[in-house]
C-alpha cells in the first residue's frame, strides 16, 4: 500500500472529515423542519450517549495506526494483519456487548437520565450503532497504520452521507405516527451511515489483502496488551472532552442565573455558545483532527526506526501544519462572525460576539490536540492526559468564578475554556522539550503563516464589504470573501515558501524518509 506524506495525508483526511461535518450539518435542517425542538430533543437526549462511546473507541485506531507504524519500519508486514486480527476479535464482541447493554438496560437509563420517556424508541434505534462504530474504528486503524489517510475519509464521507439520506427519509416516512416516531426515524440514519461506513472499510480490506504478498514471520504473542495500554489513555483524554460537555451543561447555565439571568435568557446563551458558536468552531478543528491521525503512524514509524533528523523535522512540521491550520481559521471566524451565523442559521446571527470569543481558543485547542499525538506517538501516552485533566480544573474553575459577573456573564465559559487549554499546551510543551530534542524553526512554523493569515484577513474584509455593497446579499457576499481568502492565503502560502513539493508528495527516492 502506497504511504501518504504527513501533508497529503493531513489533507485528504481533513477535507472529507470537513465536507463530512457540513453534511452533517445540513442533516439538520431538515430534520428540524420534519420533528421541530421536541423532535430534535427526543432524538438528542440519546445521542450525546451514543458519542460518549464513539470517544471512548477512538483511542483505537490511534493506538493501532502507532503500533502497525512501528511493525512496518521493524519490516514485520504480517505483524501489522496480526494486529488487525487480534484488535477485530475483541472490538467486534465488545460492540455487541455494549449495543445488548443499551437495549437491555434502555427504559433504566432513560429513567436514571430523566429523560423523556418518548425518546426510548430513538434511544433503541441508536443503540445498535455500536455495532458498526467497533468494526470502522478497527479497520480505520490498520490503514491509517499504514499511512494511507484515503480510507478513512472517504468511510467518513459515506458514513455522513448515509446519516443524512437515511435519516431524512425515515423520518419523513415515520413522523406521521407521531414525533417520537419521527426521531426513531432520525436514529435510523445513524444506524445506516454505520452499516454504509462498514460496508466500504470490509470491501477496502479485502481489495487490499488480494494484493499483497504474504510473508513468513515467527509467530508472536497477541498485541491486544500492547493496544490496550495505547488505546486506553489515549480514549480517556477524548471522554474528558465529553465529560466536559456534561460538567459546561450543568456549570453554565446555572451560573448565568446568579448573573441575574432568568431560566429563559440563560438558555438562550447557553445555546448560542454550544449550538452555534461551537459547532461552527468545530468544523475548521476537523483539519487538526486529521493532522493528529496522520501524525501518529509517521512520528511513530520514524521515532521506531531511530531516524533522529527525520524525526526532528516530522515535528517542525507538525507545528508548521498546526499554525497553518489554526491562524486562517482563527481570523475568518472572528472577522466573518456575523456573516457566517446569518448563512449558516437563516438569518438568526445572534450569539456572533460569542463566535468571535470562541474562534480565538482555536490555536490553543489544535496546538493541545498536536502536542498531545506527539507524545502519545511516542509512547508518552498518560501525561498528555494528566495536562488536559489539569486544563480542564482550570478551566471549570475560571468558568465557575467568571459567569456570574454580569458584564461578563457567558464569555466566562469562553475565558475559562481559553486558559485551560493555554495551561495544557504549556504543560504539554515542556514535555516535548524532554521527550524531543528539537528546536522548531519559528520563522518558517509561525511568522510566515502569520503574515499569510494577516493578508488573507485584509482581502477577506475587503472582499465582503465590496460584494455586499454591489449585491446586498450575505450569502453570496460571505461565500464569495471566503473563496477569495482561501485562494489568497494559498498562494501566500506557497509564495513565501511555507512548503516545498516534498513536502506534499513521495518520489522514489525520498519515499523512506520523507514527511
Amino acid at each position: 500500500m502506497k504511504k501518504q506524506s504527513l501533508v497529503k495525508g493531513t489533507m485528504i483526511l481533513g477535507f472529507t472529515a470537513i465536507f463530512a461535518r457540513f453534511l452533517g450539518l445540513f442533516f439538520r435542517i431538515p430534520i428540524q423542519a420534519l420533528i421541530g425542538d421536541e423532535g430534535m430533543g427526543y432524538y438528542q437526549m440519546s445521542y450525546p450517549l451514543y458519542m460518549t462511546f464513539v470517544a471512548l473507541a477512538s483511542g483505537v485506531p490511534i493506538a493501532m495506526s502507532k503500533i502497525i507504524a512501528e511493525l512496518n519500519a521493524k519490516k514485520d508486514y504480517d505483524g501489522a494483519t496480526k494486529v488487525l486480527r487480534d484488535t477485530f476479535r475483541f472490538m467486534l464482541p465488545l460492540g455487541i456487548i455494549v449495543s445488548l447493554l443499551m437495549m437491555f438496560f434502555a427504559k433504566p437509563i432513560i429513567r436514571g437520565m430523566k429523560w423523556h420517556e418518548n425518546s426510548y424508541i430513538a434511544f433503541m434505534v441508536i443503540a445498535v450503532a455500536p455495532i458498526f462504530v467497533c468494526i470502522m474504528c478497527t479497520l480505520r486503524g490498520f490503514f491509517q497504520g499504514m499511512q494511507n489517510m484515503t480510507y478513512t475519509g472517504v468511510s467518513q464521507v459515506i458514513e455522513q452521507f448515509g446519516r443524512v439520506i437515511g435519516g431524512v427519509f425515515f423520518t419523513y416516512v415515520l413522523v406521521s405516527r407521531g414525533i417520537a416516531y419521527g426521531a426513531g426515524g432520525a436514529a435510523i440514519g445513524t444506524v445506516i451511515g454505520g452499516v454504509m461506513g462498514t460496508i466500504y472499510l470490509i470491501s477496502a480490506y479485502l481489495r487490499y489483502k488480494n494484493t499483497q504478498r504474504h510473508y513468513v514471520t515467527k509467530k508472536s504473542k497477541s498485541m491486544l496488551g500492547e493496544i490496550a495500554k495505547a488505546a486506553l489513555p489515549i480514549s480517556l483524554g477524548a471522554a474528558v472532552g465529553t465529560v466536559m460537555s456534561l460538567i459546561d451543561s450543568m456549570i453554565v447555565p446555572e451560573r448565568l442565573l446568579k448573573a441575574g439571568f432568568d431560566i429563559s435568557e440563560s438558555t438562550v446563551l447557553y445555546g448560542q455558545l454550544t449550538g452555534k458558536a461551537m459547532t461552527l468552531a468545530n468544523v475548521p478543528l476537523a483539519l487538526s483532527i486529521a493532522l493528529c491521525s496522520t501524525l501518529v503512524p509517521i512520528i511513530a514509524e520514524a521515532y521506531a526506526a531511530g531516524h533522529k533528523f527525520e524525526l526532528n523535522r516530522r515535528v517542525d512540521m507538525s507545528f508548521k501544519l498546526s499554525f497553518i491550520i489554526a491562524l486562517p481559521c482563527t481570523m475568518g471566524l472572528y472577522t466573518l462572525a456575523a456573516p457566517i451565523m446569518h448563512l449558516i442559521f437563516m438569518k438568526d446571527v445572534g450569539g456572533y460576539n460569542i463566535l468571535k470569543f470562541v474562534s480565538l481558543t482555536v490555536p490553543f485547542i489544535v496546538i493541545t490536540q498536536t502536542t498531545t499525538a506527539l507524545l502519545q506517538s511516542v509512547g508518552n501516552y498518560l501525561k498528555p492526559v494528566y495536562n488536559l485533566a489539569i486544563g480542564c480544573i482550570v478551566k471549570v474553575i475560571i468558568s465557575y468564578v467568571l459567569i456570574p459577573i454580569t458584564v461578563i456573564n457567558i464569555y466566562g465559559a469562553v475565558i475559562g475554556t481559553m486558559c485551560g487549554y493555554m495551561v495544557t499546551v504549556f504543560l504539554n510543551m515542556r514535555q516535548i522539550k524532554k521527550v524531543f530534542d528539537v528546536k522548531l524553526n519559528i520563522m518558517e512554523s509561525l511568522i510566515k503563516p502569520a503574515i499569510s493569515t494577516l493578508f488573507m484577513t485584509v482581502v477577506v474584509v475587503f472582499t465582503y464589504n465590496t460584494v455586499y455593497n454591489y449585491t446586498i446579499s450575505n450569502t453570496i457576499a460571505c461565500l464569495v470573501a471566503i473563496i477569495a481568502g482561501a485562494i489568497v492565503y494559498g498562494v501566500l502560502i506557497l509564495v513565501l515558501k511555507v512548503f516545498d513539493i516534498n513536502d506534499i508528495k513521495r518520489d522514489k527516492k525520498t519515499a523512506k524518509i520523507n514527511v
